[in-house]
C-alpha cells in the first residue's frame, strides 16, 4: 500500500474514528482503524462492536493498492499537530505503517487485518461498476449540443398540429370589453382550482380564458387511445371531499378525468366565468390605472386588476426538427390532437380504420406507452421509433371499493396527498396509504437508508467532537451533523445501490415479457429510475410480441430523415401511411413562446427579457416588474408528482393574498427586490441537492435535455414539496404578506 493525501482530507474522519475506537487492551484490535486504498479512494473504518463508523475519502495519488490496521489514537495525534495543507504519505514495509510528512518519518505497528471485525459488505446480484459505466455510456451517446433546439416550434406550415379537433363548431360571439377583478389564463386544473379557491374566498369577479372548447387543460387535449393517469386518482383528483366524487378505479382514464373537470366546474359555477375557444394574444400593465389589459384573438379587451398565468408546463406540442419533416405526403398528427376521424375508435381503443394502414409512431415516452398497445392491436403494421426506452413497471389497476371513500374521516384526502408526497421525498410515515409502484420505489430507496442510520451514541460522539472542529463553527451545527450522517451512511452510494436494485427488476421484466431477446434488450432503460418519469403499464411490453409490431431502436441517435414516403433510419426507408408524433411538449423554451403571448410589465419590461438569463421570482409566483401578476407552475416552487396537489396549494396561496390585499385596501402587489433576490438564492442553494443527480441522467425534459447547470435558478424548490407547502403555510399565517410591497 502506498498513497499520498492532504492532512485536511483526513483530519475530521480521523477525529471521529478515534472517538469510536476502543483503547482497552482486552481487545487490542478495537483500538485500531482499518485503512484501505483502492480505486482512487481511501476507506477508513473504526468499530467498538456496537458502533461502526466508516468514511470514504477521495484520493487520486494512490501508487499501490492495499489495506492495513493501525492505532487510531497514534494516527490522530500525528495529524492533529500538522497544518491543513501538509501532504502525508502512507506506505507499508516490514509489518510497519510508515507515515511521512515534511521532515517527520514515523513507523507504527500494525495488527493482522483478518482480526479487524469489519461488518460484511453487502452482496448484490448485479455489478455496480458495470451499471455505472453503462449508464454513463447511454447518457453520453444521447447528449446533443442543440439541446431544446433539436425541436421545432409548431407554427406556420405546422400550425395544423395545434388546431382543435374536438370542437363541433367554432363559437361566434361579440367581443368582450369589460373590467374584471381577475383574469385567469388557462382552463386546466390550475385555472379551475384558482377559480374554485377564489370563489371560496368570496372573490367572484373573474374570467377564465381557455384556448380549448372546454375545461380540462392537458386532459382536454390528450385524448389519445389509452390515455390515463399514472398517479392514483384518489390523490390526483383535487377537491374530492368538496365534490363528493368517487373515481371508478385506482388509476383514472382520460374520459373520467374530463367528466370530473365538469363536476368541479359545475360545483363552483365556473362556466359562468368562462371564455372558451379563446386565446390570449397579449397582456400589458398600465401603471396609471393599476390594471392589466388582456387582449385575445376574439377581439376581447379585459381591464383586469390581477392576472393569473396558469398556462401549464406541458401545453404546447413540439416536433422533432428532422430533415424533410415537411416533405412527407401521408397523414400526420400529434398525440395531443388525436385524429379519430382518421384512425376510428375512441379513447378506449378499437382503431378500426387502421386495419389496412402502416403506421409509425415517433417517441416512446409516457404517451406512447399508453397508446402503442391500441395501435398494435389495430394497425396492419406498426413501427415504434425509439430513442430512449421508458421504465415500464407494473400498473395493476383496480376498481374502487364503493364503500371505501364514504367511510373515510374528514380530511382524508389532504392526508393521503401528504402521505404520498412525503414518501416520495424520503420522509417518515406510519403507513403507506397509496402503496403503488411510486411508493414502492421510494420505500426501497429510503428504507434501505434508514437501516444504515447511525445510533444515538454515534451521533452524540460526533456532537462532542464537533466542539473541536472549526468546520462546525463555520457551517453551523445542523449542517455539520447532516454532513456527518451523510458520510457515515455513505448516503449517495446507498441510494444508488437501491436504485440499481429497483431498475434491475424493471429491466428483468422486459426479459420476462418480450419474446424476442434483441427487442427485450432494446427496451431496457439504463438510467436511474427518476431520471425520466416512470411508466406503469401491463400491456406495453406485451405488444412487441405481436407479429405486426416492430421496434426500431435508434440507440439514442434519433432519426435521419423523413421523405415523401416515410421515415429513414440507417439508410432504410420505412414506408408508412401515417406518422404519429408522440414527442411531448415544450419545456425549457422561452416562457412567452410556450404561453403563446407576451407579457409587458412596468416600463414595457417583458417576461422574456427579464428571464432571459434565468428565472427571477418570489415563491415561484411573483416576479418584480410584473405587479398584480401571478404565475402558476413548478419553476421555483414545490414540484409534486401529483401535479394537481401543487396547483391546489398555489390556488390556496393566491386566494389568501388577494383576500388579504382586499382587506388591507391594497390595489397594487409586487415582490420586493430583496425578497426576490433572497428567494433566487434559496432556489440555487436547494438546487444543489439534485443537480448532481440530474447531471448524470440521460437527456430529457426533466434535466433540460442534459444542460442542467446552465441556469440553476430555473429549478424547483430543492427541499421537496411538503417542505415548500409548509413554508408557504407559515408565511400565510404571519398575515402581513412579508416580501410583497402593497400600495
Amino acid at each position: 500500500m502506498n498513497f499520498k493525501i492532504l492532512k485536511s482530507s483526513l483530519a475530521e474522519p480521523l477525529s471521529l474514528l478515534a472517538s469510536v475506537a476502543e483503547s482497552r487492551q482486552s481487545i487490542p484490535i478495537l483500538s485500531n482503524i482499518y485503512i484501505k486504498a483502492e480505486n482512487e479512494e481511501i476507506t477508513l473504518i473504526a468499530t467498538d462492536l456496537e458502533i461502526e463508523l466508516s468514511f470514504n475519502v477521495k484520493c487520486k495519488d494512490i501508487k499501490e493498492n492495499g489495506e492495513t490496521t493501525v492505532s487510531a489514537r497514534k494516527i490522530f495525534d500525528l495529524t492533529r499537530s500538522l497544518s491543513e495543507d501538509t501532504a502525508l504519505e502512507f506506505s507499508l514495509k516490514d509489518n510497519q505503517l510508515i507515515v511521512t510528512a515534511l521532515k517527520f518519518n514515523g513507523e507504527f505497528a500494525i495488527l493482522p487485518i483478518q482480526d479487524f471485525p469489519v461488518v460484511e459488505i453487502e452482496k448484490f446480484d448485479f455489478d455496480p461498476d458495470f451499471l455505472r459505466k453503462k449508464y454513463r455510456e447511454e447518457r453520453d451517446k444521447r447528449l446533443r449540443q442543440d439541446g431544446n433546439d433539436q425541436y421545432q416550434e409548431v407554427k406556420g406550415e405546422f400550425s395544423y398540429f395545434v388546431e382543435d379537433p374536438y370542437i363541433d363548431e367554432e363559437i361566434e360571439r361579440e367581443a368582450f370589453k369589460e373590467d374584471v377583478e381577475v383574469v385567469i389564463i388557462g382552463g386546466g386544473f390550475g385555472g379551475m382550482l384558482a377559480g374554485a379557491r377564489l370563489r371560496e374566498a368570496g372573490i367572484d369577479d373573474f374570467k377564465i380564458i381557455e384556448k380549448g372548447g372546454d375545461f380540462g387543460g392537458t386532459w382536454y387535449w390528450n385524448r389519445y387511445p389509452g390515455a390515463s393517469c399514472d398517479i392514483e386518482s384518489y390523490i390526483y383528483f383535487p377537491l374530492l371531499e368538496e365534490t363528493g366524487f368517487v373515481p371508478k378505479q385506482k388509476y383514472t382514464n382520460a374520459p373520467e378525468t374530463l367528466e370530473y373537470c365538469k363536476v368541479i366546474c359545475e360545483k363552483f359555477k365556473l362556466y359562468d366565468n368562462a371564455c372558451m375557444q379563446t386565446e390570449v394574444t397579449s397582456t400589458d400593465w398600465d401603471e396609471e390605472s393599476l390594471r392589466w389589459t388582456v387582449k385575445t384573438n376574439k377581439g376581447d379587451e379585459f381591464k383586469a386588476r390581477y392576472v393569473v398565468h396558469s398556462n401549464g408546463p406541458l401545453n404546447r406540442p413540439k416536433l422533432p426538427a428532422i430533415k424533410g419533416i415537411n416533405d412527407y405526403k401521408g397523414h400526420t398528427f400529434h398525440t395531443s390532437r388525436w385524429d379519430y376521424a382518421y384512425t376510428g375508435g375512441s379513447s378506449h381503443g378499437d382503431l378500426s380504420n387502421l386495419k389496412d394502414k402502416k403506421v409509425a409512431i415517433i417517441g416512446t415516452g409516457a404517451t406512447a406507452v399508453q397508446c402503442v398497445p391500441h395501435l398494435g392491436a389495430s394497425a396492419e403494421k406498426l413501427y415504434v421509433f425509439q430513442r430512449t426506452p421508458s421504465s415500464i413497471d407494473v400498473r395493476n389497476n383496480q376498481p374502487t371499493d364503493p364503500n371505501w371513500i364514504s367511510t373515510q374521516p374528514k380530511g382524508w384526502h389532504d392526508e393521503r396527498r401528504k402521505n404520498f408526497e412525503t414518501l416520495l421525498t424520503g420522509g417518515m410515515v406510519k403507513e403507506d396509504l397509496v402503496s403503488d409502484g411510486w411508493t414502492e420505489a421510494f420505500r426501497l430507496l429510503f428504507g434501505n437508508l434508514r437501516n444504515k442510520a447511525p445510533s444515538k451514541l454515534q451521533m452524540a460522539s460526533w456532537a462532542v467532537s464537533g466542539i473541536f472542529s472549526p468546520k462546525m463553527y463555520k457551517s453551523g451545527f445542523k449542517a455539520y451533523m447532516t454532513e456527518k450522517v451523510t458520510d457515515a451512511m455513505d448516503l449517495r452510494n446507498a441510494m444508488q445501490m437501491a436504485d440499481f436494485q429497483k431498475m434491475e427488476k424493471v429491466r428483468a421484466r422486459a426479459d420476462e415479457v418480450v419474446e424476442d431477446k434483441d427487442t427485450a434488450e432494446s427496451l431496457k432503460p439504463y438510467y436511474n429510475q427518476f431520471c425520466k418519469r416512470p411508466c406503469f403499464h401491463d400491456e406495453y411490453l406485451k405488444t412487441f410480441n405481436n407479429p405486426n409490431v416492430e421496434l426500431v431502436d435508434t440507440d439514442g441517435k434519433g432519426l435521419e430523415e423523413i421523405t415523401a414516403e416515410g421515415i429513414v433510419f440507417e439508410g432504410k426507408l420505412y414506408e408508412v401511411d401515417c406518422i404519429i408524433f408522440a414527442t411531448g411538449f415544450e419545456v425549457g423554451t422561452d416562457y412567452s413562446r410556450r404561453a403563446g403571448y407576451q407579457i409587458h410589465g412596468t416600463d414595457g419590461l417583458t417576461v422574456s427579457k427579464k428571464w432571459e438569463n434565468g428565472l427571477a421570482t418570489f415563491h415561484g409566483m411573483h416576479s418584480r416588474g410584473f405587479p398584480n401578476s401571478f404565475f402558476f407552475g413548478p419553476a421555483q416552487s414545490g414540484f409534486t408528482a401529483t401535479y394537481t396537489y401543487s396547483l391546489d396549494e398555489q390556488s390556496i396561496h393566491l386566494a389568501h393574498i388577494l383576500k388579504t390585499a382586499k382587506d388591507k385596501g391594497a390595489k397594487r402587489i409586487e415582490a420586493s427586490q430583496e425578497a426576490e433576490e433572497k428567494w433566487i438564492q434559496t432556489i440555487i442553494e436547494k438546487a444543489r441537492l439534485t443537480a448532481e443527480f440530474q447531471e448524470n441522467c440521460t437527456p430529457g425534459y426533466y434535466n433540460n435535455e442534459g444542460k442542467v447547470n446552465q441556469t440553476p435558478q430555473n429549478n424547483t424548490y430543492g427541499g421537496g414539496p411538503i417542505e415548500f407547502f409548509s413554508l408557504m403555510e407559515k408565511w400565510r399565517a404571519k398575515g402581513n404578506l412579508e416580501g410583497l410591497e402593497l400600495s
